[in-house]
């Protein structure tokens, strides 16, 4: 299972993200809306402005404070190879 940081010290599991939109259309607040309604709403923003909707294959929705591109970037760093900096290598 992977992780992926949405702010705050929050992860997400990323094998469960299906999309991540903005907040800023009509049908998003209308989304957010329904699953506040439903218990489905994960708000994870610690009272900042969402800027960044995670829709979850179970159907759960995840709030972030931070922009999906920002998101986006986190997802698709690679992780630093073992032996770190500083390894030294034998010739």
């Amino acid at each position: 299972m992977q992780f992926i940081n949405i702010g705050f010290g929050n992860l997400v599991n990323k094998n469960q993200i299906l999309a991540m939109i903005t907040p800023d259309s009509a049908p998003a607040r209308r989304l957010i809306q329904k699953a506040r309604d439903e218990d489905t709403l994960i708000d994870a923003t610690q009272g900042r402005k969402t800027r960044c909707i995670l829709i979850c294959l179970n159907g759960n929705l995840v709030l972030s404070a931070l922009h999906p591109d920002t998101i986006a970037s986190r997802e698709t760093e690679h992780p630093r190879t073992e032996g770190g900096e500083g390894a030294e290598h034998e010739n």
